[in-house]
């Protein structure tokens, strides 16, 4: 008997960040991440060059040194190899936080060539570093929870907004900035309606080239009327080739050495923060291990780059934005875009005109891009508990400085020059401290344990747990499921308790080891979605139906949640049970209740378990702090 090809139809679909589309699309989507992206990948060699006195010849090639380098790494990133580079469509580009130092490493050194050679010595090592540190960061992923990468996101997409403002209020003819010429802002609005008017008016590929269509009219507007110049191109040698060490053997100073670790650990922050962010908008679940290969891959970027005259590497937020506008979610294309930085890179000419679109038309796309990418945070802070105040806190202080330090970039230089890459940038210490703030609030403690949050100042710890008696523990813990409490009980009999988890697990095993008479007297008493809930009704359904506004809705969508709830009574004889925090939109949640209404009522008993086990999970979460995993001497000293 020979064996025969499955049918096509068994195959598992191919996922968007795997599709390899057609050429013509790759072509253009890719030269739409390249135009997104160009403004902000050569404005780091020219900050550079113009702070250390490097000549005009010196800036062409670090300008095309750096194209090449950002074409290398972003396929690197996108397309993988062993166990290097994410495999979603991110691009690279040379990280802004790295600015501030290297001008500091420079002029330390004399400036010119010389103090650029210290640079390229401090970014090899970094880079090195960075992809020896790649595994063990990608274990930390556990400290990375929604209210971090959610707070990280939006502080990446509110402090670029400011960099596409002042692209879009500057003279694109001196560079120098004129907000109060109308001129300028008509081409930056213009940009932004015309990009939403596409989107608006058309579907599939012209509305996911609407970024591209935007940049190319407001140039040839902008062209027309004198305001776009491209002198540069003509004066441009036709083929420039980056080599290896073109400025010389670089050399090593332990201090730059130093302040370049510290912005790779902060890029890693960074890079973490694009890697959700993309997972999100792609619809691809992040993990560890993901995280890794893209640390991996920003390390030999850098390195990379140290070798190639360029810089260092982490993920381009820009077009984490332009993913989340377009919708377009093929890593491909990205791998595309990174061939033609490539080509761009060998040809100055080519570059040039790119260099000539208007810096208020660049601007416009920047501010639609951006605000995206602060969107896809907000998204992602919808999943926080805000009951808990400790996430307020988190979030509130993350954004706040985020803010403080975009709006007054000056306050840096309050620091010394050692310390001023923390001040150097909001998305810095927004970062930076909303991973500290997470770790404070939720992972130090005196050394007591997991704490049950009964009320400030009256805090249970694990110990006192495994020192209950039943009447207590149900007591403590009775208000994670609804009805009956034999639940709680036999989780009772599990004791002691090794840690959070453990508790966590005994109630879940008790949930399912129920007879299948307990489990449906469970399921019934759970109340029926978007109803009224007063009375002697436990305060915990109300705040978990109150996560997603079902407490309050207005007329038709409560007439349609109790058409739902109806129906499902009736089909399947108990309450139609969902884990609404689970749910993205109350449009979700409807569509899920009608789909479950084709199921067995042998599966919907089953899914209603499931569910039941989510809702106590959350309230879990709310009710017991996690167990601290730093149990050394010196943090219980603290």
């Amino acid at each position: 008997m020979t064996a025969t090809a499955a049918p096509a139809s068994t195959r598992p679909p191919v996922h968007p960040v795997d599709e390899v589309l057609p050429a013509p699309q790759l072509a253009i989507y890719g030269i739409q991440h390249v135009l997104a992206f160009y403004a902000g990948a050569v404005i780091v060699p020219i900050l550079l060059a113009s702070a250390i006195k490097l000549s005009t010849p010196d800036l062409i090639h670090l300008i095309n040194a750096d194209l090449f380098t950002c074409g290398i790494a972003s396929i690197i990133q996108s397309i993988g190899f062993w166990k290097v580079g994410v495999r979603l469509p991110l691009l690279q580009g040379v990280t802004f936080t790295a600015v501030a130092p290297m001008i500091s490493i420079g002029v330390s050194h004399g400036g010119g060539v010389n103090g650029l050679l210290y640079i390229y010595g401090s970014v090899l090592i970094a880079g090195l570093f960075t992809l020896a540190i790649a595994p063990f960061f990608g274990k930390l992923i556990r400290f990375f929870p929604p209210v971090v990468t959610g707070s990280v996101i939006t502080i990446i997409g509110l402090s670029l907004l400011p960099v596409a403002a002042g692209d879009a209020v500057m003279n694109p003819l001196t560079g120098r900035s004129e907000p109060s010429n109308g001129r300028w802002i008509l081409y930056a609005i213009g940009t932004v309606l015309l990009i939403v008017a596409i989107q608006r008016i058309f579907r599939g590929f012209i509305a996911t080239v609407a970024v591209l269509i935007g940049l190319i009219v407001g140039t040839v507007i902008a062209w027309s009327l004198g305001d776009a110049k491209f002198s540069d191109v003509g004066s441009s040698h036709i083929v420039g080739v980056t080599t290896p060490f073109h400025f010389g053997t670089p050399k090593f100073a332990v201090a730059a050495i130093i302040s370049m670790i510290i912005v790779m650990l902060i890029t890693a922050v960074e890079t973490t923060g694009d890697v959700f962010a993309t997972g999100e908008i792609v619809e691809k679940r992040v993990g560890g291990e993901d995280v890794t290969r893209a640390l991996r891959a920003d390390g030999l970027a850098t390195v990379i780059g140290g070798v190639l005259n360029s810089f260092p590497y982490t993920c381009f937020a820009e077009n984490v934005g332009l993913v989340r506008l377009t919708r377009i979610k093929s890593r491909y294309v990205v791998a595309a875009a990174g061939g033609f930085m490539i080509i761009l890179g060998l040809l100055p000419k080519a570059g040039a005109v790119v260099a000539g679109i208007p810096s208020p038309v660049l601007g416009g796309a920047g501010l639609a891009m951006f605000a995206t990418v602060a969107v896809v945070g907000i998204q992602t802070l919808t999943k926080v508990d805000f009951n808990d105040h400790r996430n307020v806190i988190i979030v509130a202080s993350s954004l706040g400085l985020a803010t403080f330090v975009t709006a007054q970039p000056d306050v840096a230089k309050s620091l010394p020059d050692s310390l001023q890459v923390f001040l150097g940038s909001g998305i810095t210490i927004g970062s930076i401290a909303a991973f500290v703030l997470y770790i404070v609030f939720f992972h130090l403690g005196s050394g007591l344990g997991p704490a049950v949050a009964g009320a400030p100042g009256h805090l249970v710890r694990l110990e006192q747990v495994n020192e209950m008696t039943q009447e207590e523990f149900v007591q403590t813990f009775g208000s994670l499921f609804q009805g009956p409490s034999w639940m709680v009980e036999r989780a009772f009999g599990q004791r002691p308790f090794s840690d959070s988890r453990d508790l966590r697990q005994a109630f879940q095993e008790a949930l399912f080891a129920a007879t299948s008479a307990e489990q449906v007297e469970l399921v019934n008493a759970y109340p029926r979605l978007g109803q009224a809930l007063g009375g002697d009704a436990p305060v915990e359904s109300l705040e978990d139906q109150g996560t997603r506004g079902l407490t309050h809705l207005g007329e038709q969508d409560q007439s349609d949640l109790d058409e739902l709830t109806a129906a499902y009574e009736e089909q399947f004889g108990f309450p139609l049970v969902i884990c609404v925090r689970d749910e993205g939109s109350f449009d979700d949640l409807i569509r899920h209740g009608w789909v479950r209404m084709r199921n067995s009522s042998v599966q919907e008993h089953n899914i209603a378990l499931v569910e039941i086990a989510k809702i106590a999970g959350y309230r879990f979460d709310r009710l017991v702090a996690d167990a601290n995993p730093i149990n050394s001497a010196r943090v219980r000293a603290y």
